[in-house]
């Protein structure tokens, strides 16, 4: 935990060259786009259930 506060832009760029490492510089485009829809599909269906929730009550 304490590792948390100590992230710097060494460690930053250290991860991005392990990333890019694994999926190469090709896939990571991809991956992002992917995560994308998943984010919005997740607000829009969080959206939808408060919708619901304030129809119930």
């Amino acid at each position: 935990m304490m590792f948390l506060g100590m992230i710097g832009p060494w460690q930053i760029a250290l991860i991005v060259v392990i990333v890019l490492l694994l999926f190469g510089g090709k896939k990571i485009p991809e991956l992002m786009r992917g995560l994308g829809s998943g984010i919005k599909e997740f607000k829009d269906a969080s959206k939808e259930d408060e919708k619901l929730e304030d129809n119930n009550s």
